[in-house]
């Protein structure tokens, strides 16, 4: 296939998905006034930007077409902009518009002023979370995720990086590019990050939602640690650790926060804890109550 014809097909697919976006306005660059840069995707970077006529504060994703589809990925990026288009909750990034032109694709989302959650757990005192943090935080994620899963949207791949800070602290899920609608919320394709794959992916085997789970069990330790319960040198080593659940705890971790890790990160899914279990157990419920 040449390259006019793989422009023609992603235009295809980018007009196919239209109704996702803003119909009721033309949006283009010219609408905004752009700031500093966020950071660097995959297919383009992020920056703060301001919409000229309300003075409104958003972050703008430019995604660059040729890059999409020397990479492959259009299916993977319509299918982001579907899912993010449709979430719409406190702790997830919200899609406020998109839109395109020749070369670039443009996601509008909310601007979450606190910035990555990996650099706040960085930048700890010890290099992590207080338990009252690390409880706040896997609510709010468990939270979002639940509201995920009602959806029949799996995400596949959350981790700090993948989480935002608003303004008043609150946490926000972001990057649905490794999401999924799964109606049938039966999947095999193997996605996300090496320190947080769990065991039926590891084994190619047939998964459900209870994927996200495993990786909340993942990102709390990580929240309490500073690094993931599993992290070795190598892929295969780090695959026989999840797959045997080769993990020991530093002293400071109290017995709660140890039970609620050992609910989710159980090497049969079924057996994992729900996230309402999550949100209502003992050791999150001493620590963080939702207003």
């Amino acid at each position: 296939m040449d390259m006019k014809t793989e422009v023609l097909e992603l235009e295809t697919k980018i007009i196919n998905h239209e109704a996702y976006g803003n119909a009721s306005y033309n949006w283009s660059p010219r609408d905004f006034e752009l700031g500093s840069g966020l950071g660097q995707g995959k297919f383009g970077h992020v920056h703060v930007a301001r919409e000229k006529k309300t003075g409104y504060l958003v972050a703008i994703k430019t995604l660059f077409k040729s890059q999409i589809m020397k990479s492959k990925c259009e299916r993977q990026v319509m299918r982001e902009i579907e899912i993010q288009s449709h979430l719409k909750h406190p702790n997830i990034l919200q899609l406020l518009t998109w839109f395109h032109d020749e070369r670039r694709i443009y996601l509008v989302v909310e601007f979450a002023a606190g910035g990555e959650l990996y650099k706040h757990l960085t930048n700890s005192p010890k290099g992590r979370f207080s338990e009252a943090k690390a409880a706040k935080y896997i609510y709010q994620v468990a939270d979002a995720v639940e509201y995920c899963h009602q959806n029949h949207v799996i995400h596949r791949d959350i981790k700090p990086e993948n989480l935002l800070v608003s303004l008043n602290g609150d946490i926000k899920l972001a990057d649905f590019g490794w999401s999924v609608h799964a109606p049938s919320e039966r999947r095999k394709t193997m996605c996300g990050t090496l320190d947080y794959l769990p065991p039926e992916m590891i084994n190619r085997q047939v998964y459900d939602v209870t994927v996200d789970q495993w990786c909340i069990g993942v990102l709390l330790y990580e929240f309490l640690v500073g690094k993931p319960p599993f992290e070795s040198e190598g892929q295969d080593r780090t695959y026989a650790r999840i797959l045997a659940l080769d993990m020991t705890y530093p002293e400071h971790v109290n017995a709660g926060a140890k039970d609620l890790i050992s609910k989710l990160l159980r090497t049969v899914s079924k057996e994992r804890l729900s996230l309402d279990g999550v949100k209502k157990h003992y050791w999150v419920k001493q620590y963080y109550s939702p207003s």
